[in-house]
């Protein structure tokens, strides 16, 4: 059985706010850098059994790449509370992978929190002078 999980714009709403971890590979099979990354992405699952991870084919679901604004595959975005806190194009060696996602389960998702209402309230701010 596969540790990822296919998501379509069916069930990408209501992974993301189900899972307070979910990682999202964007690929297609025609990309090769895809197909190297997700052996990587598969194995990563299978040692973090506690996250959700996703893989979104940008060629059956266009519209979930571009709301997501994809501009190249594979994309890793990493997603926790329903905050977007990891998005980065290329395919991810394995220590690099692993690292980042040691990053993200360190996050303390109140201060994440905080800055993004900060640099909201500072845009809200500049639009108002």
């Amino acid at each position: 059985m596969s540790s990822t999980v296919e998501l379509t714009k069916e069930n990408f709403d209501s992974t993301v706010t189900e899972n307070d971890f979910v990682l999202i590979d964007f690929w297609a099979s025609w990309c090769g850098p895809c197909r190297q990354f997700a052996p990587v992405y598969e194995k990563a699952a299978e040692e973090n059994p506690d996250l959700v991870f996703g893989k979104v084919d940008t060629e059956a679901q266009p519209e979930l790449a571009q709301a997501f604004g994809i501009q190249s595959i594979p994309t890793l975005m990493i997603v926790r509370d329903r905050v977007a806190v990891f998005a980065q194009p290329g395919a991810l060696p394995e220590a690099a992978l692993t690292d980042v996602i040691g990053q993200a389960r360190k996050l303390d998702m109140d201060e994440v929190r905080k800055s993004i209402a900060e640099q909201e309230g500072q845009a809200q701010g500049s639009q108002g002078q």
